[in-house]
């Protein structure tokens, strides 16, 4: 259970601490320095926080100590040398005017998970969920949950408290990362600590700072915007307090009237979509409200999905607490600006690099599973994760094959979870294993037909199968190769018979006699089933005969 830091104060100096304009010389940390935290292992660790300007401030844990003196602006900041992973608890005591305590501390593994919904998607909502919950149990796997928060500039700290793992704490906490942790905790043996920092339905812009969106000019407009919002904060944060008391009293007022039939509507709605989608038939219109609802007023931080709003209050206040790296499941709401994501997304990692200070840390993204109908904006988002690859210490676990036709949201995490696991025990532990699955190094022509080439091959390129099929999802065929499709000079494409010929997939079609193109699950909702013999999907790809 979470536990305040301690104050130690004795005689008339806890008399001294407890007036006010004393109290204004405790020492403080963020949030995120609390009991039950973990330290990463075998790095500088920094430790900073406030106290009074010129206070001496004294840091230690696990036998290193450091000194320092707080600034004119009160603020201080100390690095411990290295510590050695340790599963046995210790402390972290920081003392200037004041001393706070912060027990059972240990030394292992860090991780940010962060992106949107399907990072945010939680233990309890997981396909097994049921068995997994249960089995949480594992006190040397911490959790530590940042609440939303957005802002128009950086902040310096987080709510948030970090928990251990148990069937109670893990139910709401991010299943993607809860999975990707527990299989560390198996492989490593060493303490974990995940912290989660996401916000469904958000773009990657709002988690990029202005200085890093400013950096490139593909993404001038988005730094434009945030001065747009700039020039007109201070009067909008003074209205928004009326505005939303005004908004509040409208909601109240429509819920009373209209709200009892409007939910009974919309599961009629609901009912018949999972009919017609059941039956393969086009889905119902969805129905209108009953009338108008009343909408919120415009947050004047520029809300969640505004240039650098969750940077500014949910990863600028981490930085640059000690982690080994982050893992990353995002990019669907900006599927519709899919090209630039090109340059925004490896722009946003390199940003976080800069910021946090400890250089090229491992950073490990999920590519986005099957869904929906946007056969432009999401293949080709596909297509710029791939490409992120090319940044060092990058890894992606593919999810291509553990989606659902109607639901952004699949079920399956933990495969999920252990993919980006095994890009982590090779990218940021270096351990030789098999953590990628094949991906697209080639095209080549010969005759009527075209040859595939691919790396990551993982003992072999085979006909495959998903390990879990969700709702309204098919099994596909065992006996045949599909999702590949081939062009002509024309560009149109055509579905093609694909062979596997030793390393290689071998394409040819009856109705395209003279192939120069080929690609690979390049649909919004593909049905590929090239695997490599560890068992991963083969990534999507699109390209040229060379």
């Amino acid at each position: 259970m979470h536990q305040t830091p301690r104050l130690i104060a004795t005689g008339a100096l806890a008399i001294c601490l407890a007036a006010p304009a004393a109290a204004l010389a405790d020492v403080k940390l963020p949030a995120f320095f609390g009991d039950h935290m973990v330290l990463q292992q075998e790095l500088p660790i920094p430790v900073w926080g406030t106290a009074d300007p010129g206070e001496a401030v004294t840091v230690s844990a696990s036998g290193e100590s450091a000194k320092t003196t707080a600034g004119p602006d009160g603020k201080w900041m100390v690095k411990l040398d290295p510590l050695s992973p340790s599963d046995k608890a210790t402390t972290l005591t920081v003392t200037g005017k004041n001393t706070l305590t912060f027990q059972d501390v240990l030394i292992g593994e860090v991780w940010v998970c962060s992106g949107q919904s399907n990072m945010e998607f939680p233990l309890q909502g997981a396909h097994n969920a049921a068995t997994a919950i249960p089995a949480a149990t594992d006190p040397q796997l911490r959790l530590f949950h940042v609440d939303h928060k957005t802002s128009h500039t950086p902040v310096d700290d987080v709510k948030g408290k970090w928990e251990l793992s148990s069937p109670a704490t893990v139910r709401t906490f991010t299943a993607v990362g809860y999975f990707f942790g527990k299989e560390l905790r198996a492989r490593l043996k060493r303490p974990v600590g995940l912290i989660e920092s996401n916000w469904g339905g958000t773009p990657a812009q709002a988690w990029t700072s202005l200085d890093g969106l400013g950096k490139d000019p593909i993404l001038s407009q988005y730094v434009k915007d945030w001065h747009s919002i700039d020039a007109n904060y201070t009067r909008a944060a003074a209205d928004y307090p009326a505005a939303q008391a005004a908004f509040r009293q409208a909601q109240a007022d429509w819920n009373t009237k209209y709200q009892k039939d409007w939910i009974a509507t919309l599961a009629q709605w609901n009912q018949a979509v999972q009919q017609a989608v059941a039956a393969k038939q086009p889905l119902p219109r969805r129905p209108a409200t009953p009338a108008p609802m009343p909408q919120a007023p415009a947050d004047p931080e520029g809300g969640p999905n505004s240039a650098s709003t969750l940077y500014n209050g949910m990863i600028h206040p981490l930085q640059p607490f000690a982690i080994r790296g982050a893992i990353w499941y995002q990019g669907e709401s900006n599927a519709g600006r899919a090209e630039e994501y090109r340059t925004l997304f490896p722009r946003m990692i390199t940003d976080w690099r800069e910021k946090w200070g400890e250089g090229d840390f491992p950073f490990l993204f999920v590519q986005l599973a099957a869904f929906g109908h946007d056969e432009v904006g999401w293949p080709v988002l596909r297509d710029a994760q791939a490409g992120t690859l090319s940044l060092p210490k990058t890894g992606m676990a593919t999810a291509i094959d553990i989606g659902l036709p109607d639901n952004i949201h699949p079920m399956d995490k933990e495969d999920v979870g252990k993919r980006l696991a095994l890009s982590a025990l090779h990218v940021a532990y270096g351990q030789r294993l098999i953590y990628s699955g094949p991906i697209f190094k080639s095209l080549s022509k010969n005759g009527s037909s075209l040859a595939v080439s691919y790396k990551h091959l993982g003992g072999g390129l085979v006909i495959g199968k998903s390990p879990w099929i969700g709702p309204h999802a098919e099994a596909l065929p065992m006996d045949r190769l599909v999702g590949f499709e081939i062009a002509g000079a024309d560009g149109k494409w055509a579905p093609a018979d694909a062979k596997i010929d030793d390393d290689t997939v071998v394409l040819s079609g009856s109705t395209v006699l003279d192939p120069v193109a080929a690609r690979y699950d390049w649909k919004a909702y593909p049905e590929g089933n090239l695997y490599n013999k560890a068992g991963l999907p083969a990534t999507p790809f699109t390209g040229k005969a060379q």
